[in-house]
């Protein structure tokens, strides 16, 4: 099978694609047979939202696009075994959780943190927090950096679980279609994922926040 097409630069404003209402389900059986430039609108069409889940797994922006680089080359491979049981965007976010999984297993930065070098904005918004924790901004900046902080302690399956289950609010039921773990697996790690965070948090200059 040919490599797959680096992926397009975005067509100038105003200028229709050739596919413009070609359903995604047709450029999948157009690519299976030969038309490899179908594939390029696939890419076009879907790299938006593998960017924004890749961005969810790595910081610095060439693993990004390493990652992106990978699912589409993926996809590209194993778009003949493509049942046409699920919308293509559907079955393409499969291959890009299980990329970023793998991403998270060989670059592990599970590290032990003490929280001795937060920012002022961070303590200030965990006091706030203390104090009143209806009322903080779980949106604020320091929030997110907080929630990252955490994360990156956590191991790669608990770190998987964690962001689908909590952050991006999946159901178990999706969870288990997008890696292909089994629900009570799911389970096991989401509650040994929280067990493992609020050790974290525990960490987090327990005689100021506990």
């Amino acid at each position: 099978m040919p490599p797959v097409p680096p992926p397009p630069d975005p067509a100038p404003s105003g200028i229709p694609s050739p596919y413009d209402g070609t359903p995604d389900d047709a450029l999948v059986r157009r690519v299976i047979t030969g038309e490899n430039d179908c594939f390029e609108e696939l890419i076009r069409r879907h790299q938006p939202r593998v960017f924004a889940t890749a961005r969810r797994y790595a910081r610095r922006e060439d693993e990004v696009q390493d990652i992106v680089q990978e699912v589409f080359l993926k996809a590209f491979e194993r778009l003949p075994g493509f049942r046409f049981e699920a919308p293509f965007q559907h079955w393409l976010m499969r291959v890009a959780i299980r990329t970023c999984y793998d991403f998270l297993r060989a670059h592990q930065r599970t590290r032990e943190s003490s929280f001795t070098d937060l920012s002022r904005e961070e303590e200030d918004w965990l006091d706030r927090y203390k104090a009143e924790p209806d009322a903080a901004d779980e949106h604020a900046d320091a929030a997110r950096s907080l929630v990252q902080r955490l994360m990156d302690t956590l191991s790669p399956e608990f770190r998987l679980v964690i962001q689908l289950l909590e952050i991006e609010e999946r159901s178990v039921k999706e969870i288990h279609d997008l890696t292909g773990w089994s629900i009570p697996l799911i389970k096991v790690r989401a509650f040994r994922a929280r067990a493992a965070m609020g050790r974290a948090v525990a960490r987090m200059k327990p005689e100021k926040y506990l």
